[in-house]
């Protein structure tokens, strides 16, 4: 799930309860309140009013619109309140906080939650229940973890699947963390002189050299993304409604936006990575710029015509 989708589930799941507390509340109330513009708003309701539980039949679904700038939220009594957990969904909710700990993408807020639901189910032993997702890892998981943990500078052979290059770098490891099934680590690069987030089943070695150093106060969030290098090819894509669904799920500039369409700045170290999007979205988006992934794009073009003998 990428950040983007995280903070609008975030927030819709922040405004709803308020909403139902609060009958008759105007579309500028929840817009201040929230930091919503209306069109953000209309398209989260938008959202929520296809939205329920199993059944979905009209007494399952939520209702929600706005009327004479009134927003109106019907039928989600289930939101008005915190669910009461069964035991064993109790824990598993706190077995699932202690594995986001332990791949190092918690935060404060999630360690305290868990110290507390770890008191209240087991009072007399708070800590009988752990979980270490570092043995289940690949290869150096456990000595990058280790490394962030004392601040220790890490020499590693790296293996960048979209260069298919080999490269060897000194990294400052911050975070071990694990997303969609695959490991990674984000960490200083001071080959880039940069952020990196590191796969680190593409390891091929590594070893502490014995030098520290001290991590940033601030953290950047341990996310997959991709950071662009100087040489990385850019390119310029105006996206219309049925595409917008990539600027949540690829790492891209938002250069405009508007109702009729949104104008994205993408980055790749491959133009073919970009003409193979475009190839994907059809008629739903459109290059404005980039030379040479408009020349990969036709070449894609002229491959699958000669695949179907269209000539």
């Amino acid at each position: 799930m990428s950040s983007k989708t995280v903070t609008r589930l975030t927030r819709i799941l922040a405004m709803l309860p308020w909403v139902i507390a609060h009958p008759g509340v105007t579309v500028g109330e929840v817009c201040d309140r929230f930091g919503y513009t209306r069109k953000q708003l209309l398209g989260d309701l938008d959202l929520v009013f296809v939205c329920g539980l199993p059944g979905y039949g009209p007494g399952d679904l939520m209702v929600a619109y706005v009327e004479d700038d009134e927003v109106i939220v019907d039928t989600a009594d289930y939101f008005a309140g915190a669910p009461r957990l069964s035991p064993a969904e109790s824990v598993a909710l706190l077995a699932s906080g202690l594995a986001v700990l332990g791949s190092g993408g918690g935060s404060d807020a999630l360690e305290r939650a868990v110290d507390k639901l770890s008191r209240s189910l087991l009072p007399d032993e708070p800590d009988l229940l752990t979980v270490d997702l570092n043995e289940a890892g690949p290869q150096f998981t456990q000595l990058l973890t280790d490394a962030a943990s004392d601040g220790r500078v890490v020499e590693i052979v790296y293996t960048s699947l979209s260069r298919n290059d080999t490269t060897t770098r000194q990294i400052e490891p911050w975070v071990v963390f694990t997303s969609l099934g695959n490991w990674y680590v984000s960490a200083w690069c001071r080959r880039a002189i940069a952020e990196r987030v590191f796969r680190i089943d593409r390891i091929r070695a590594a070893q502490a050299t014995g030098e520290r150093f001290d991590p940033p106060k601030q953290l950047p969030p341990p996310e997959v993304r991709y950071v662009p290098d100087d040489d990385d090819i850019t390119c310029v894509i105006e996206l219309y409604p049925p595409a917008r669904w990539v600027t949540e799920y690829y790492p891209v500039s938002i250069v405009s936006r508007s109702e009729d369409s949104t104008v994205i700045e993408f980055s790749t170290s491959d133009a073919s990575v970009a003409a193979g999007l475009l190839l994907r979205l059809g008629g739903s988006a459109a290059l404005l710029e980039g030379a040479e992934v408009a020349e990969a794009l036709s070449g894609l073009r002229r491959a699958v015509l000669e695949r179907y003998g269209e000539r």
